[in-house]
């Protein structure tokens, strides 16, 4: 029985073909047919196209292997954490599926920034052993997630930064440029990916962190407990977002990361934003930065102490830094003009 002839002549008229097929078709082994499989493989016949329960063997002429990667729009691997390579996981999933086919060109930019950024940091601070890769991509848009079973990023910001509680952990990393390897890694990768996404979801321990641009805000939540971290990264398909204007938002005109915005509802832990230390907290790593802006939309009020600690003391301290606001009401900016007045008083 030619083996190879029957494999071929099904290609022709199937244009693709499973292992499974030929060893019903012909009562041998999966291992023995395997065997004329590697060798149409290794001679140039045929390519594998996608793993496990959706691998398939296609013509290895262009017009078929393009057909049938566009047919393949899922992704999952779980992956060896030792000598792992974020751009070469991400040119694997190019090379075997369609996800990344006829893409937006702002579309594709923001997911080849997004997912080694996201995976990077997995293999980079998670020490996990292994690391879960999930893409796909629907109707509507594109969708990755990158798990682990390592440290956990907000375990591993309290550790590293000597912060008492997961929130604090989530209100550093809010403010950007913050990182447990500061020799090796900026900060930026999660702020910027959080400004390019849709929604992205962050979740440790028993916190979830969601950013979503869609409606402009972001949430904590509770969870059930998570080892490790859980990435989740969408964005439509008709986005207009674009990754260049994302970076010339908040830098300086050397293009160095110099913005940041603070939202400062987040950090609401007491009744109303009264004390200094309530501002200290606020302020902690805002240092590094150019310029920075305190978006105060749904705070209803500021005490004068609050204010005069941001806007005079620390201002005073830090006299080349650019401090802003934004969405503050009436009885806010009247406490903040305050501590501005005591400035020039001075």
């Amino acid at each position: 029985m030619d083996i190879p002839k029957i494999i071929l002549n099904l290609l022709a008229r199937k244009k693709e073909v499973r292992v499974a097929e030929i060893v019903k078709k012909t009562g041998f082994s999966r291992v023995y047919i395997n065997h004329f499989f590697k060798e149409l493989r290794d001679g140039g016949r045929i390519i594998l196209i996608g793993k496990a329960n959706r691998a398939h063997y296609v013509s290895a002429e262009n017009k078929d292997i393009t057909k049938a990667r566009r047919s393949i729009l899922s992704f999952h691997q779980i992956l060896d954490n030792q000598n792992l390579s974020e751009d070469l996981v991400l040119d694997e999933i190019k090379h075997s599926t369609g996800i990344f086919f006829n893409l937006a060109k702002n579309i594709a930019q923001i997911l080849d920034y997004a997912f080694t950024e996201m995976l990077n940091n997995a293999i980079e601070h998670s020490r996990s052993k292994t690391i879960e890769v999930i893409t796909k991509r629907n109707e509507n848009d594109v969708y990755f997630e990158v798990t682990d079973k390592g440290i956990g990023i907000f375990n591993n910001l309290m550790k590293k930064r000597d912060l008492k509680t997961e929130l604090e952990a989530i209100q550093d990393l809010l403010k950007g440029k913050q990182t447990t390897a500061p020799k090796e890694h900026t900060g930026e990768g999660i702020f910027f990916t959080s400004k390019a996404a849709d929604t992205l979801n962050i979740q440790s321990s028993k916190k979830k962190l969601i950013f979503n641009n869609n409606l402009e805000d972001i949430f904590i939540k509770e969870r059930r407990y998570l080892k490790g971290t859980k990435v989740t990264f969408v964005i439509d398909l008709k986005s207009k977002r674009d990754l260049n204007l994302i970076f010339k938002e908040y830098a300086g005109e050397s293009f160095e990361f110099s913005k940041t915005k603070v939202i400062v509802n987040l950090y609401k832990m007491d009744t109303a934003y009264v004390s200094r230390s309530q501002a200290r907290r606020i302020l902690t790593g805002l240092e590094k930065f150019k310029t920075v802006v305190l978006d105060f939309k749904k705070v209803d009020s500021a005490g004068q102490a609050f204010a005069d600690e941001i806007f005079r003391i620390w201002k005073f301290h830090h006299p080349k830094i650019d401090i802003q606001y934004q969405n503050a009401n009436e009885n806010i900016v009247f406490m903040i003009k305050r501590a501005l007045v005591k400035i020039h008083e001075v």
